[in-house]
């Protein structure tokens, strides 16, 4: 029997339509010709693969086609850098979409690197270890010529782990010889970055951090509401706790939990740990995604997938600051309503950059061979973040303009300078 996986192409398209949007009005505003703004958009090289597997099915063992993409934006500033997801509604458009966030992302954080994006429409939870093992060394195999430490540089995301990256960097090393620098997010064991797992929220919490700072707002007390709780949102809610904000409602896919009086974050994990959901967590109350979006609060962090926040519901948005610890988690009609209202919202770029900044160090550790401890990482990350929002914020406030307007207009005339440096 064989089975071809088709990915899913429609609930996610709207990622590209967002970034079309912010870009045209930074093309604009920066005084961009025709050729200046074709060349910053279009991909260097996009690649879709086909990916053959034996896996275990109910009528039997049945061959399986895999679609799988790399999408290489920009490499003007350094190699092409961006992560790997297995999610059954991976596609082109997305991949195109996030590769170019991330070529703004490395851009803004100044940090070294270019955009990719990449991943197979596949639902992990469907395969065995030992399939989605063999399925990640054949993407390996056919992503070979394409990767490399000077090259392209992939990275853990949906549904993607440090076990993932182990198994990039052992199939690679099998025609490349020993090779950690060319994946970054690997385990500890084998030259992994001490910091990098808890990156990405520890840096949305840092950011948030420093938002409250320049608004005289106290973090201490404030009250948070965090949808999503995977990574990235169970980091943001510990860091946050233990800078002293009070996380009222965290979610997950499965639904939310909410406590006026205060969740325990570290009891939620580990309910989650033992449960796989949030649900039951003691001392919490039960709501929707939807209705968590909506309480009341002084902080909203939607940390979970692109599009939450949109032109049906960012009326109910009643938080005065909305950070972005997912990739484009509010859409650029919400985008503009929220501004219009007072709501301040920190773009994605800027916000959830802590991730590739720390694997920017676990990359440089390895081409060096020599270790940092997780203090000298964790102060390096925040050097980064606050140089970079020190930065967008100065800029905003000179303009008279949103962050992202702000963060775009940066991040685009920097990798259009380093193109013109470069030559075309």
């Amino acid at each position: 029997m064989t089975l071809t996986r088709v990915p899913v192409v429609g609930q996610q398209c709207h990622c590209r339509d967002n970034q079309d949007h912010f870009l045209a009005r930074t093309f604009e505003r920066l005084g961009l010709d025709d050729a200046q703004r074709q060349f910053l958009v279009h991909p260097f090289r996009e690649v879709t693969m086909q990916i053959p597997l034996h896996v275990t099915a109910e009528e039997g063992e049945a061959l399986c086609t895999f679609t799988a993409y790399r999408v290489q934006h920009n490499h003007a500033r350094g190699p092409f850098k961006g992560g790997l997801r297995y999610h059954p509604e991976v596609n082109l458009e997305e991949m195109r979409a996030l590769a170019q966030l991330m070529t703004w992302k490395t851009a803004l954080a100044n940090i070294p690197f270019g955009g990719a994006k990449g991943g197979i429409a596949v639902d992990p939870s469907e395969l065995t270890l030992s399939e989605l093992e063999t399925l990640t060394k054949r993407f390996t195999q056919k992503l070979g010529i394409l990767i490399g430490v000077h090259e392209d540089v992939p990275a853990p995301d949906v549904n993607t782990n440090p076990q993932v990256m182990a198994w990039i960097f052992e199939e690679y090393s099998k025609t490349h010889g020993y090779t950690p620098g060319i994946v970054t997010g690997k385990p500890l064991e084998l030259g992994g970055a001490a910091g990098r797992l808890e990156a990405t929220g520890y840096g949305a919490a840092f950011i948030t951090m420093l938002v409250c700072e320049s608004r005289s707002m106290a973090l201490e007390g404030a009250r948070v509401v965090i949808q999503g709780f995977g990574n990235v949102g169970s980091y943001t809610a510990l860091r946050l706790a233990e800078l002293g904000a009070k996380v009222i409602a965290v979610s997950d896919v499965y639904g939310g939990v909410t406590c006026d009086a205060g969740i325990d974050v570290q009891e939620a994990v580990t309910h989650v740990s033992d449960a796989g959901r949030l649900e039951g967590l003691a001392g919490t109350d039960a709501l929707t995604n939807d209705e968590l979006l909506a309480l009341p609060c002084d902080i909203l962090i939607p940390a979970a997938l692109d599009g939450v926040i949109n032109c049906d519901n960012e009326g109910s948005v009643r938080a005065d600051i909305v950070v972005e610890a997912a990739n484009m988690p509010v859409t650029h009609m919400a985008d503009d309503a929220l501004h219009d209202r007072g709501v301040l919202v920190v773009p994605d770029i800027l916000a959830n950059a802590g991730g590739v900044i720390v694997s920017y160090f676990e990359w440089a550790q390895n081409i060096q061979e020599f270790p940092w401890p997780r203090a000298l990482a964790l102060t390096r990350l925040e050097d980064c973040l606050r140089n970079a929002y020190e930065r967008v914020a100065g800029g905003a406030a000179r303009a008279g303009t949103s962050m992202r307007t702000a963060a775009y207009d940066q991040a685009v005339a920097a990798v259009l300078r380093a193109i013109e440096l470069r030559g075309f």
